[in-house]
């Protein structure tokens, strides 16, 4: 029987064991990635503390007046940094074009923290991958708690990309060469309380899959969360488990993996309608994406009958989504 919701795992043997450890952490993975495409991991080694102080400045952040949030705000449709404003952007529409109803938050997103060969950044295929980042007047301490943030989870993510290599059947550094210039985005999003009632269809984030390779969430037990859509057509509740992150595939790794693994339709709902202000809720979404020039064709190990999907690059598939997810 498929699981039919999201399981927890310990990372932590991974991070420190030997190889016998390492691969039974990869077979739970895999099994995860295939049944469900999400899992939550524990062991992971991050500290609260950053965490803590990356909800305090995003609050603080969100807090401000309007006027103070646009002078940051994102300059181009295909430019992922900046502020985007409540409803301004449909990510159903990713995967429906029809959908219109804006979602009901906000958000600030950063890229890349740390220079690249220059060369690499301004080639015509980088595209606006290596953009400069927005970095708000206040809080002061905002730059630099989002780049430490932005760094360590980068970390986290190779390790994790190491442990779907063993889950794949591939040596654990087969990715390695893929994600070594990364061009992730950090996107923390704001649910306000809704003072308002929704229009039909209208929910805080749309039904959708993500773009990438990977994604890891921390987010916060509050009404109105995160959903998964199963294997049995069920949408069912993400757990906020304290001290762990939620992590996803993206559609790069289905295609990768010729969907033997899946990326998973997921959707943020609604609070009750007398939630009041307990409903608002913060949550920072770390978008792992392979280097811009990574070829995504099927592995070795995924192959089967034939690939179902013909070869991209990281950077083309994810410059068309940008684009598509955002409301004129």
């Amino acid at each position: 029987m498929p699981l039919l919701h999201v399981p927890i795992i310990d990372i932590e043997p991974f991070l420190q064991g030997d190889d016998r450890a390492k691969r039974a952490v990869a077979a739970e993975v895999d099994r995860a990635c295939r049944d469900i495409g999400f899992l939550i991991i524990s062991g992971h080694g991050v500290a609260p503390e950053l965490l803590a102080r990356m909800r305090a400045v995003s609050n603080a952040f969100f807090d401000l007046p309007m006027p103070d949030k646009l002078r940051v705000a994102q300059p181009a449709k295909d430019v992922t940094r900046g502020y985007i404003g409540i409803e301004q952007e449909s990510v159903g529409r990713s995967r429906d074009a029809t959908a219109t109803a804006g979602d009901l938050n906000e958000s600030l997103m950063i890229g890349p923290v740390d220079a690249v060969d220059p060369a690499y950044a301004a080639a015509p295929a980088a595209g606006k991958h290596f953009a400069p980042n927005l970095w708000p007047e206040a809080p002061a301490e905002l730059r630099d708690t989002f780049s430490t943030y932005y760094r360590e989870m980068g970390q986290l993510a190779t390790q994790l990309m190491r442990i779907f290599a063993l889950g794949l059947g591939l040596d654990e550094h087969h990715f390695d060469t893929s994600v070594d210039k990364h061009i992730s985005r950090l996107r923390v999003r704001n649910y306000p309380a809704q003072s308002e009632t929704p229009v039909p269809g209208q929910i805080r984030a749309g039904a959708h899959s993500d773009y990438g390779s990977l994604t890891i969430l921390a987010t916060e037990d509050k009404p109105g969360g995160l959903q998964v859509f199963n294997a049995a057509g069920e949408w069912v509740d993400v757990p906020i488990v304290p001290d762990c992150f939620i992590i996803n595939i993206g559609d790069l790794m289905a295609r990768w993996t010729n969907d033997a693994w899946v990326s998973t339709l997921h959707r943020v709902v609604n609070p009750p309608a007398d939630a009041g202000a307990a409903s608002r809720r913060l949550s920072v979404v770390f978008f792992h994406n392979p280097n811009y020039d990574a070829e995504i064709r099927c592995i070795p190990t995924c192959t089967g009958d034939a690939p179902k999907y013909p070869a991209t690059t990281s950077g083309e598939h994810l410059r068309t989504l940008f684009v598509a997810t955002q409301n004129a």
